[in-house]
């Protein structure tokens, strides 16, 4: 199960898979491709998700993408 965000403006989605997270960006047209450069933390949980990948996405924020928002 893909769980999905607008992060800042891009769509993402995060995967559970075993004992970790995985974070993918999504296209328009979907298409999905893995993120590596960002580690999500195997403990965190389903409903961290979303304030986590603000903290780590916040430099992306702009007036007409405030927040990180579950879809």
């Amino acid at each position: 199960m893909f769980i999905k965000f607008n992060v800042y403006g891009q769509k993402m989605s995060v995967q559970r898979k075993g004992d970790e997270w995985l974070l993918f960006k999504e296209s328009d047209t979907s298409m999905r491709a893995r993120v590596y450069d960002v580690v999500v933390p195997s403990d965190l949980k389903e409903q961290e998700l979303r304030t986590y990948l603000a903290d780590i996405y916040h430099e992306f924020a702009r007036s007409e993408f405030p927040d990180v928002v579950e879809i």
